[in-house]
């Protein structure tokens, strides 16, 4: 087995990432030989469906070439980098082609590859009776409603990444993909790994997750922000890749941030549903026994990975139009400031809701009144008493656009009404984005690589047997002792929350392994759903599914119907669930009081 080392540089996690890590991948040393960019959230997804619908030549993301690579086309050349990006959007071939002509401009040699076919809108009359993979709710309930479809889309895999590599290609353009392709498709190039090597298909997949959100594996959004240094020149992750699988997480020097067992943790499990059951294209992944070691300052060796051979199907979106929403944000100051807030928007509700009903034109969807800087995310756990200053936030959806712009013009009064009320701060109308998620299975897809003037398919492996019943849980582990006293969750844990749709999971690792049995004792299924029962829409508790991760000494947490319809369609502000996760680092966790004492 060779001994090379591949280094894989995290240079973007979002289509408006900064392009600080272009230029910080084309100073390191050593070298590294491949930047990957993650540009397509599930709602960016949507808006370029509905950019390609309004002009047939957009609707890709158009920043990557015009703020991130194009001015470093030249470097890039001299220095020898190879590009993997999801910049394609709903459009990749005009994303090459825009792409070419900006290489053309600068006078650079540099080849690219476009590889298209996770389109696949065209089958969606064949699938209405297709279940929603989190609701139930068939594909066809959907389409009768959507206003328009913006798109529907697979998440394809790494072998057509890997073949535009064989070819030649220095920038591989891809459309919708999953997000760790980019890193796994480079590697089985490389290494030349066979597909049906799972753990090493699970290894790879684990590198490009680790490094797909680029800053948030280095310390960005770090349950122990104050740790985290220069945040002004915060580094981008470097992935060393071994032949074995196994990996180094680091980033480049001089550069600000932390690499540390703590951060990659978190990111590990950010997004991940059942870390023993982590679906991509090529393999179901076995995250559970995936261990860290912190083998120098701003380096951490991941290894562990497993693979169960792979689905037959792919995880497919839809992602549409459906009603309006209006949002309107006024700082309020003075004493009360918080119950003024939520009058005042019980007020503009009331008075609407009657308008709407004398011009026939029924209820409205949904509403939100939420007093920003008293806690109002926290639901019954906040403590907003005594608050002299908010940002009042109200927002409400109906069918018909005049109705929610009637709201606005209300709304606009509230300078009138309110004894400090400022200049408003938002004041919009939108239609709403909504998602729905679907298993199709691979033989509806055809993937294309084109290269050099050459359209080819590619033929993409579509067996695939993975049964969850298979899987063999490790048992938590039993507190010895007798608890007598409580401490919050983050003297014991490190948090971090990732929405997917309309659930979010939770995961909780602990900063000792001593603390998992106190932690799992206390961190009911039941305890935890009723934590957030305030973000459903019922205010009920939800029966939140728990798994043990050993490896990472983790709980990881599913909690379903607690995101408002998912990211785009949710109207509450934290439409993400950012904060999810740190709404419970005060959660009580009972136990010993020698433990406690020891805590501080």
């Amino acid at each position: 087995m060779t001994d090379r080392i591949v280094r894989i540089g995290g240079a973007s996690a979002a289509a408006n990432d900064t392009a600080l890590g272009v230029t910080q991948f084309l100073s390191a040393e050593p070298r590294i030989d491949y930047m990957v960019f993650d540009l397509l959230a599930e709602s960016v997804v949507g808006r370029m469906g509905r950019m390609k619908l309004a002009d047939p030549d957009a609707g890709y993301v158009a920043p990557f070439i015009d703020r991130m690579i194009g001015p470093h086309l030249r470097a890039i050349h001299e220095r020898g980098i190879r590009v993997i990006a999801n910049a394609g959007g709903v459009n990749p071939a005009a994303c090459g082609a825009a792409l070419r002509k900006a290489i053309a401009a600068a006078g650079v040699p540099l080849t690219v590859a476009v590889v298209d076919g996770s389109d696949l809108s065209h089958v969606l009359p064949q699938l209405r009776d297709t279940p929603e993979m989190f609701t139930g709710a068939t594909l066809g309930d959907a389409l009768d409603r959507a206003d328009p479809v913006l798109a529907f889309t697979a998440y394809l895999g790494a072998l057509p990444i890997a073949k535009a590599l064989a070819k030649g290609a220095d920038i591989v353009i891809t459309g919708r993909i999953v997000d760790s392709a980019t890193a796994l498709g480079a590697l089985i190039h490389e290494f030349g790994w066979d597909l049906d090597d799972f753990d090493k298909m699970a290894a790879g997949t684990l590198v490009g997750h680790l490094i797909e959100c680029g800053t948030q594996v280095t310390g960005g959004t770090f349950t122990d922000w104050r740790a985290v240094p220069d945040w002004a020149n915060l580094g981008y992750p470097i992935a060393e890749c071994h032949a074995d699988g196994s990996a180094v997480i680091t980033k480049p020097a001089g550069t600000g941030g932390l690499v540390s067992v703590g951060t990659v943790a978190e990111q590990l499990l950010y997004e991940v549903e059942d870390a023993s059951a982590y679906l991509v294209p090529d393999v179901a992944c076995d995250f559970s026994g995936v261990t860290l070691e912190q083998i120098g300052p701003d380096r951490v060796r991941v290894s562990g990975a497993r693979g169960r051979s792979r689905p037959s199907t792919y995880k497919t979106c839809l992602t549409y139009d459906y009603g309006w929403r209006a949002i309107y944000a006024i700082p309020i100051v003075g004493q009360e400031a918080a119950a003024k807030a939520t009058y005042l928007g019980e007020s503009l509700i009331a008075r609407t809701s009657k308008m709407l009903r004398d011009r026939n034109w029924g209820e409205w969807t949904r509403t939100s009144i939420e007093a920003m800087g008293s806690e109002s995310s926290y639901g019954p756990h906040g403590t907003g008493g005594g608050i002299r200053e908010v940002v009042a936030r109200f927002a409400v959806e109906h069918e018909r656009r005049e109705a929610v712009e009637m709201f606005m013009a209300e709304a606009s009064a509230s300078q009138m009404v309110v004894a400090g009320a400022s200049m408003p701060l938002t004041s919009s109308v939108a239609m709403v984005q909504h998602l729905q998620s679907v298993l199709v299975d691979k033989s509806h897809a055809t993937v294309t690589l084109e290269y050099d003037g050459v359209t080819e398919e590619v033929p993409v492996p579509t067996d695939g047997a993975f049964d969850r019943a298979s899987i063999v849980r490790t048992a938590f582990p039993q507190p010895q002792g007798e608890a007598g006293a409580t401490v919050p969750l983050s003297k014991l844990a490190w948090v971090r929350s990732g929405d997917k749709g309309d659930l979010f999971n939770l995961a909780v690792i602990a900063r000792d392994p001593r603390f998992v049995p106190w932690l799992a004792a206390s961190m009911t299924e039941d305890k935890v759903g009723a934590w957030y029962a305030h973000l459903t829409a019922s205010g009920e508790a939800v029966p939140a599914a728990r798994h043990y991760v050993p490896g990472l000494h983790a709980l990881n947490f599913l909690i379903r119907d607690s995101m408002g319809g998912g990211l785009a369609a949710n109207i509450r502000f934290d439409s993400p669930g950012k904060g999810n996760g740190q709404m419970i680092l005060d959660f009580p966790v009972a136990v010993p009081h020698a433990l406690a004492a020891e805590l501080g």
